[in-house]
C-alpha cells in the first residue's frame, strides 16, 4: 500500500494499446487488474510481484532470491555470455527457444514462438542446468543491487535502490529492448510490481 493506505498495484503493459499503465487493482492475483484472474493458470509464472514482495515469499518458503552471479551462473554455468544477442532465445535457423516478442514492438507481435504474452512453465527445453525459461517470458528479480542507481520509493517517500532484474520477458524484440540473453540487466523499481515481472528463489544447501 501506499503512504495513504491505497493499493498502489502494478504495472499492466496493454497489448492493444501498446501502451503501460498502472493500475491499482492489479496484483499476483488480478495480474491485468481486477477483470483478470489466475484461474486456470496453475503453470503460469507468477507475476505483479513488488521486490519485497517476492522477498517476503521466499522468506517463507525458507529460501531466498538469487544474487545477480547466482542466477547468471543457473542460466549458463561457468561459460561466458554469448556475443550473439540472439543466441540464447533463437537457433541457427532463428527459431525461437524462448518466449520473446517477434514482430515490431509494440504494434505487432506474430507470435512465431506460440505464444501472444505469457507461456506456461517449461514450454521450451531447459537449460543445461535443467532450468526452464530464464531467457524469455518474464524478467526476474535478484537480490544484487543496480549499481548504485536509486529509484523513488513511492511507498515510504525518498528514493531506495534499484534492484537488477535479469532474463529479458515476452515483451523483448528485435526492434525494443532486445535482452533476452542470461547476460543482460536491468534495474527493476523494488516498490513495483509488473505484468512481465516475476521471480525465482534458490535455497543453501
Amino acid at each position: 500500500a501506499g503512504p495513504d493506505g491505497r493499493a498502489l498495484g502494478s504495472a499492466v503493459f496493454d497489448r492493444t494499446s501498446g501502451q503501460w499503465r498502472v493500475d491499482s487493482t492489479a496484483n499476483w492475483r488480478n495480474p491485468e487488474g481486477a477483470r483478470s484472474t489466475i484461474a486456470g493458470r496453475d503453470h503460469y509464472p507468477v507475476v505483479a510481484v513488488a521486490y519485497e514482495d517476492a522477498q517476503a515469499y521466499a522468506r517463507w518458503a525458507g529460501r531466498r532470491l538469487p544474487s545477480e552471479t547466482e542466477w547468471e551462473w543457473a542460466a549458463r554455468g561457468a561459460a561466458p555470455a554469448p556475443n550473439d544477442r540472439r543466441a540464447e532465445a533463437f537457433d541457427t535457423q532463428g527459431r525461437p527457444l524462448a518466449n520473446t516478442w517477434q514482430g515490431f514492438f509494440p504494434l505487432r507481435d506474430e507470435a512465431e514462438d506460440g505464444f501472444a504474452g505469457l507461456a506456461p512453465v517449461g514450454c521450451f527445453e531447459a537449460n543445461g542446468n535443467g532450468l526452464y525459461d530464464t531467457i524469455g517470458n518474464v524478467w526476474e528479480w535478484t537480490s544484487s543491487s543496480f549499481d548504485g542507481a536509486m529509484v523513488s520509493d513511492v511507498t515510504r517517500g525518498g528514493a531506495v535502490a534499484a534492484r537488477v532484474i535479469k532474463g529479458g520477458s515476452n515483451l523483448c524484440a528485435d526492434n525494443f529492448c532486445s535482452r533476452f540473453r542470461s547476460g543482460s540487466r536491468q534495474p527493476g523499481d523494488p516498490g513495483l510490481g509488473m505484468s512481465h515481472l516475476g521471480f525465482r528463489t534458490v535455497a543453501d544447501l
